[in-house]
């Protein structure tokens, strides 16, 4: 099996816009104005057109402000605050200032429209510190 991502935007271009300057992914393939293919991570990300008020998942209408959905992206990083001020300057909105912990150092965003992301940095033990007991 392979993943790939899908994420809805209601604008195409814009939606290229901040994944290309935040996290320096390039367009693949566009599939007419409304679908776009962007390369550079380990699965593709395929940004689709879906305007506000239309009929999601569930029957939910799309919203673009920010939302809370239990499913979001993790961008693993080599520098948290370089990457954090890339993609703030790509139109990001800060909810989490960068913070250490025990596997390394995560900050806590949301796109412009309304989806979270956290991006990480992990240290020499990462996730496997979580699993170390006192």
């Amino acid at each position: 099996m392979t993943p790939m991502i899908n994420i809805d935007v209601p604008d195409v271009e814009a939606g290229s816009s901040f994944y290309t300057g935040a996290f320096g992914l390039s367009v693949g393939r566009r599939f007419g104005t409304g679908f776009v293919e962007l390369l550079g991570w380990p699965a593709p990300v395929y940004l689709l057109a879906k305007a506000a008020g239309t009929v999601g998942a569930g029957g939910d209408l799309r919203r673009y402000e920010r939302h809370w959905t239990p499913v979001h992206l993790d961008v693993i990083v080599e520098d948290v605050d370089a990457a954090v001020a890339r993609a703030v300057g790509a139109g990001a909105v800060i909810e989490a200032a960068a913070k250490d912990t025990a596997y390394g150092r995560i900050a806590m965003l949301a796109d412009p429209f309304g989806h979270g992301i956290c991006v990480l940095q992990f240290n020499d033990k990462g996730y496997d510190a979580l699993l170390e007991t006192d």
